[in-house]
């Protein structure tokens, strides 16, 4: 049964999945830290396909319009969140510090602002919530679910990143696993090299 993402079962699902991944994070927190860094060889990486085109949006905040054949040859990041889940918001610091540490170097950070509520439709609740977080990268509002839907995502936060070909060679739903995502978008900037 699926479940539309603003129906009590999606948010007691939600509340869910993330109480469960703050609890395996924190269980597997120290095998993290040491298994992170360096040791990420881009070709080691699964390839779940190709990622698909940003569809359905309407409005873009912090950029003009943007499509992945304009971003091919950079690593991108694509973070679902919405400013209203307190787990994208405890994400965002990771989120902004990649952006502002590696677009120098061939990373493209695209938050794709997809409702939970009603209200965080609303552009200017969006454009307050950028600020009050520091949110300077270009963020897509999915208001009608067109890139939620082309990913299959059904988490908040969600983070895919797509290497220079295009492909999706990570995913990582909820909080967490910070040093992960910070080695695997190290190892597909050299495999650009």
């Amino acid at each position: 049964m699926t479940s539309h993402p603003s129906s009590p079962i999606s948010f007691q699902r939600r509340t869910f999945l993330a109480s469960a991944a703050s609890v395996a994070a924190a269980v597997a927190a120290p095998a993290l830290t040491h298994a992170a860094g360096p040791t990420v060889q881009a070709a080691t990486l699964p390839d779940f396909g190709a990622a698909p085109e940003f569809t359905g949006i309407e409005r873009w905040l912090n950029s003009e319009p943007l499509t992945l054949a304009q971003l091919r040859g950079r690593v991108v990041l694509v973070d679902f969140w919405t400013y209203a889940c307190i787990n994208c918001i405890r994400t965002l610091p990771q989120v902004n510090r990649w952006a502002e540490l590696y677009t120098p170097q061939g990373l493209t950070v695209v938050g794709v602002h997809t409702p939970e509520f009603p209200f965080e439709r609303t552009t200017s609740n969006v454009e307050v919530a950028m600020r009050r977080h520091g949110v300077k990268h270009p963020v897509a509002q999915d208001n009608r679910y067109g890139t939620w839907r082309a990913y299959s995502n059904q988490y908040w936060p969600a983070a895919y990143l797509i290497d220079a070909q295009g492909r999706i060679r990570y995913k990582h739903f909820g909080e967490g696993e910070y040093d992960r995502t910070e080695a695997v978008i190290r190892a597909l900037l050299a495999a650009r090299a």
